[in-house]
């Protein structure tokens, strides 16, 4: 019959054992865990401070269509000077000057896509950077003995699944995504104004893009061995 003593030795050396393992299976996991998704909020961050840029410069060439041109105001009313001072020199105008009536529907639609998709990429860089400062705080653990840091690391864990983080950190991308569509859509219906020959080629371009996106999609789908697996595909599949 083993003592007291023995007994609480032998329960202490189980649960030291336990933990040890725990921690050791728990470093692995981690590590492979944070690597991925701080890979992934680096390429977020990487490519919404790109795309925004551009978002930005586009937007910025597009501001004077919401304000009356100027030079067409300026003229009119020289117009109108010339030809009330001397009638007879200056050919009547076919039409009177009208007052600019604001922005046409097609540049205020193409305004609000341009903005859209510029809060899209906005909100990515966003959650990429609370996502870093999320993760940063999963990694921190903290004093105290192997089991205090095991329940505290086992009780963080716990939450990342409870709150979904997964499904957050995973659909970022997906918001950049949506924002490049969203641009590619608007781009698409500027150049038509300008010139419908460029607008085909963009139009086409952004078709193939969105076709492509959708069929991987389908495919991930259809087959979980498909090598072409996104976050979108993923969840869709979890439903």
């Amino acid at each position: 019959m083993p003592l007291p003593s023995q007994s609480q030795g032998d329960g202490k050396d189980a649960k030291s054992r336990f933990w040890t393992t725990y921690t050791r299976e728990a470093t692995d996991y981690d590590v492979e865990f944070l690597e991925k998704y701080q890979s992934d909020m680096d390429i977020v961050l990487i490519f919404a401070g790109l795309f925004s840029a551009v978002n930005t410069s586009f937007i910025v060439n597009q501001q004077s269509n919401l304000n009356p041109d100027p030079f067409r105001t300026t003229n009119a009313l020289l117009g109108m000077l010339l030809q009330t001072a001397n009638s007879s020199f200056v050919p009547q105008f076919d039409q009177p000057y009208a007052p600019w009536q604001g922005p046409s529907t097609l540049v205020i639609w193409i305004q609000s896509l341009i903005y859209a998709s510029l809060c899209a990429s906005l909100l990515a860089a966003l959650g990429a950077v609370l996502g870093k400062q999320w993760l940063s705080n999963f990694k921190r653990s903290v004093r105290g003995t192997i089991d205090d840091r095991g329940r505290q690391r086992q009780m963080k864990l716990d939450g990342l699944r409870t709150w979904h983080f997964d499904s957050v950190l995973e659909f970022l991308p997906s918001l950049l995504q949506i924002s490049l569509l969203l641009f590619g859509i608007a781009l698409s219906a500027t150049m038509w104004t300008m010139s419908p020959t460029i607008a085909i080629i963009i139009i086409t371009s952004t078709t193939l893009g969105f076709t492509f996106y959708l069929t991987i999609i389908l495919a991930s789908l259809m087959a979980a061995d498909c090598p072409f697996q996104t976050p979108g595909s993923i969840n869709l599949r979890a439903l």
